[in-house]
């Protein structure tokens, strides 16, 4: 299949993921502006790295997502948890996670490397200004020792990435978050594709026309916009 290349003067314009190459590869485009970058996730497509002043959309199948009621805790964290080792915060230094995210090697798309550069950086900046990006953020005393960020539409929340300075922390922070979205009522956690880390979490692999399904179902559903903490009942909107 061709892969399509996204117009530079509209960004409502995606093709179906269903004519993605077999890697996963659908589009380029030559920014990353971020109602483009929006469109993109609400469509089932992400950005995975940029090479030359492109940018490369991906929508792999099968889909790796975690559904939070098939979370796994295993009794390793529930120890750390219960020993009240670390933390947990919301949306209070979003630029300090991404960038401890992009300072983390990447095996893709090349060894040593990082895709998240500072185009991604500002793009995803200015959605967590919008109140549509998020950061969890993992605590150890008074230092940032872990986090993730990722962007909510709907009932569907898209990871991006993660970074832990001391064992276990990101895996806790993404712990933490899963079960106030499980409680919020969201249907899934986005993880794009397989790793072990999140296979040891209870994520799996569903086809990306059932991914698409969920898509379909979640234009109807209502975005919790602004800044995120963590409440007694779950994840909520901070007073504004």
């Amino acid at each position: 299949m061709p892969v399509f290349y996204l117009p530079d003067d509209d960004f409502r314009v995606f093709p179906h993921p269903d004519g993605a190459e077999p890697s996963g590869l659908v589009a380029v485009s030559a920014d990353l502006h971020e109602d483009r970058t929006l469109l993109g996730y609400a469509n089932g497509m992400f950005p995975w790295f940029e090479d030359g002043g492109h940018y490369f959309w991906f929508s792999p199948d099968p889909r790796f997502v975690l559904f939070p009621k098939e979370l796994r805790i295993h009794k390793s964290m529930r120890s750390i948890f219960n020993q009240g080792k670390f933390r947990y915060s919301l949306d209070t230094c979003f630029e300090a996670v991404i960038q401890a995210c992009a300072a983390v090697p990447r095996n893709e798309p090349g060894p040593d490397s990082t895709w998240i550069n500072e185009q991604f950086i500002g793009t995803y900046t200015r959605l967590h200004e919008r109140g549509l990006a998020h950061s969890v953020e993992v605590w150890e005393g008074e230092e940032l020792v872990g986090g993730l960020y990722g962007i909510s539409i709907g009932k569907i929340f898209f990871g991006e990435s993660m970074f832990a300075r001391v064992p276990n922390a990101s895996k806790a922070g993404f712990i933490t978050l899963v079960r106030a979205l499980e409680q919020s009522g969201f249907w899934l956690v986005d993880c794009q594709v397989e790793t072990p880390h999140l296979v040891s979490l209870g994520a799996r692999g569903i086809r990306r026309s059932e991914f698409y399904d969920y898509l379909t179902k979640n234009t109807y559903e209502k975005t919790l916009v602004g800044k995120w903490r963590f409440g007694e009942e779950g994840l909520n909107l901070a007073p504004s």
